[in-house]
């Protein structure tokens, strides 16, 4: 068994001043990490600091506390729930499906009971997996000539987000959000402009999108390069979701950031998740739900959740209560994952996770903070935490969120939430898989562990993780890169499935 995790809110840990260069969101030292302490045989109840400790997950994972979207979920059933494992094991296989991508970010299923799977490069390039796993000779989409030009070291910006229409099926119709030039009229000095755009499928080949169906719906005006969020989804409700960083550079100051920063900022879409309808009535290119929590009051009417710094993946259940779940990728100390709420204000820049932040003092948090913030909404904790590589015993660099578990290869596995971490550092991949059971009781920290892959000589993932995917069956993959930024033919794309009967990663 491996160490089980735990944090409490509120708890001020001694940091170390590191200096901060941003990546995949985040921030990078350039000295390795040291591995994770070895478990001990004894139980031990919640504490301060991470205990090196063995514990036994609860039979059955207990749903979030947290409530989600009121409106009829529209996604296909999901399968009931298998017996409950007496002990869990976080051991898994991984099986290559997939390879010679540059940086995968997304890997997505149509809808359209094809089968096929897609995946979304950073690089611009669409690609199409056949139901064997293989990729087709010719990518669906291209969108190099649309975006800006890629630093090869490492970038933030480029093809981020791929969704497909609820409808797909009859309709044809999917959407990306993407890096392109500072649009025309843009802010003066500033970096490139997001666009979330759709496109359609060719009607005589399945295999072919049409570049020239573009109808960008939506641009977002970019101050610095990182921290882009890019994740599009569909929830439940069939409203698109859109993840907005804070505008980039460190600490959500400098230009393009107000005296209070993006993330607490109504009055523009950046540090927040939107949520829109892109079925509207009329010629505009998108409505708003009439139960978007701004609507009639103060803020802009897109956003659906704010005070967030790099919402790089986020997810919705396709179980349970259909809760939305985000990885919030943390500046200089820790990293969060929140289950998101309409309205919802999750503290950034006045906190990073469940502790206070100074933007200008960003390695020693105040004693105290605010409950609330500018617009009195209180905030929110998140439901994991954990310190980054910049903390004594830290983890990694920049979480990446994943997905509930709610396939049947792993029946140990349903119900719990399977997200990571990019690396331990930076000059060479260490991803980390991790798993979380949801916590029992309301406001409490979610216990997590790292997952061992049995397939790895190492057990560990000897890559950088890059983003995770879910297929119809909610079965769920592991998108991964040997470079740190988008370069060369080294990305791949694995399966999560069980220890036995797989070698090789």
């Amino acid at each position: 068994m491996f160490k089980r995790i735990f944090r409490r809110t509120r708890v001020l840990t001694l940091a170390l001043p590191i200096i901060v260069i941003s990546l995949a969101g985040c921030r990078s030292t350039l000295e390795p990490v040291a591995p994770l302490p070895t478990a001990t045989a004894t139980a031990t109840p919640p504490l301060a600091s991470p205990p090196d400790v063995t514990a036994t997950a609860p039979a059955t994972p207990a749903p979030p506390p947290t409530t989600a979207p009121t409106t009829e979920p529209t996604a296909s059933p999901t399968p009931a729930p298998p017996s409950p494992a007496p002990d869990f094991e976080p051991v898994i296989g991984l099986e290559l499906v997939a390879e010679g991508f540059t940086a995968p970010l997304v890997l997505v299923p149509p809808g359209d009971g094809s089968g096929r799977l897609f995946v979304a490069d950073q690089t611009g390039l669409i690609w199409v997996l056949a139901p064997g796993g293989e990729r087709l000779a010719q990518p669906f989409l291209d969108l190099r000539d649309r975006m800006v030009a890629l630093q090869t070291r490492y970038d933030e910006r480029g093809l981020l987000g791929l969704a497909f229409h609820p409808d797909y099926a009859q309709n044809g119709r999917f959407f990306v959000y993407y890096s392109a030039p500072l649009r025309r009229d843009g802010p003066p000095g500033w970096n490139h402009t997001s666009h979330v755009a759709e496109f359609r499928v060719a009607p005589d080949d399945p295999t072919r999108a049409l570049p020239d169906s573009e109808r960008v719906i939506l641009q977002i005006d970019q101050p610095q390069s990182n921290h882009n969020g890019g994740q599009i989804i569909f929830g439940p409700d069939a409203y698109l979701y859109i993840a907005v960083g804070d505008g980039g550079g460190a600490h959500d100051l400098g230009v393009g950031h107000p005296d209070i920063g993006n993330g607490q900022d109504l009055s523009n879409l950046l540090g927040a998740i939107l949520r829109i309808d892109v079925d509207p009535t009329g010629v505009q290119p998108y409505g708003i739900p009439a139960d978007n929590p701004f609507v009639g009051r103060e803020g802009r009417d897109e956003i659906w959740a704010y005070g967030l710094r790099n919402p790089f993946r986020m997810a919705f259940d396709t179980g349970g209560a259909r809760q939305l779940l985000a990885g919030d990728v943390g500046q200089n100390l820790w990293e969060e994952v929140n289950v998101v709420v309409p309205g919802g204000n999750y503290g950034w820049r006045i906190r990073e996770g469940t502790h206070c932040f100074d933007p200008r003092n960003p390695t020693n948090p105040p004693a105290s903070c605010p409950d609330v913030g500018l617009n009195g909404d209180p905030l929110i904790d998140p439901v994991i935490e954990y310190g980054n590589a910049n903390v004594a015993g830290g983890i990694g660099i920049s979480v990446i969120g994943g997905y509930v578990y709610r396939g049947a290869a792993l029946p140990q596995f349903y119900g719990r939430y399977v997200f990571g971490d990019w690396s331990r550092a930076f000059a060479r991949g260490d991803g980390i898989l991790l798993v979380a059971t949801p916590g029992e009781a309301p406001g409490t920290l979610w216990p997590f562990e790292e997952v061992r892959i049995a397939t790895s000589a190492t057990g560990r993932l000897d890559r950088y993780l890059l983003s995770f995917g879910q297929d119809a069956n909610g079965e769920l993959y592991v998108l991964t890169t040997d470079a740190p930024g988008p370069f060369g033919d080294t990305g791949r794309v694995f399966r999560i499935v069980p220890a036995a009967g797989v070698s090789g990663n």
